[in-house]
């Protein structure tokens, strides 16, 4: 059996590996949002705002289920 600081260090390890796993993905998001956040303040057109709401909105979701579904967790559901 494991001991309690054993179990950190493999849930350390695992996240880790999650988060560098996942790290483009969270980075197209990142930048996904700061175009969208650059677009409003540039006061770009009201439909182009709302894509790039939309795609940044998107990927974080992406993100999101990826960072579950690596945990044994069930992301939102997939269509």
């Amino acid at each position: 059996m494991l001991s309690l600081l054993g179990r950190d260090v493999i849930m350390k390890r695992t996240i880790e590996g999650m988060i560098e796993a996942g790290e483009p993905l969270i980075r197209q998001a990142t930048d996904a949002l700061r175009l969208y956040h650059q677009a409003k303040a540039a006061g770009a057109p009201e439909q182009e705002v709302e894509r790039l709401r939309l795609c940044a909105e998107s990927l974080y979701q992406a993100v999101a289920d990826y960072q579950l579904r690596a945990l044994g967790e069930p992301g939102s559901t997939r269509h």
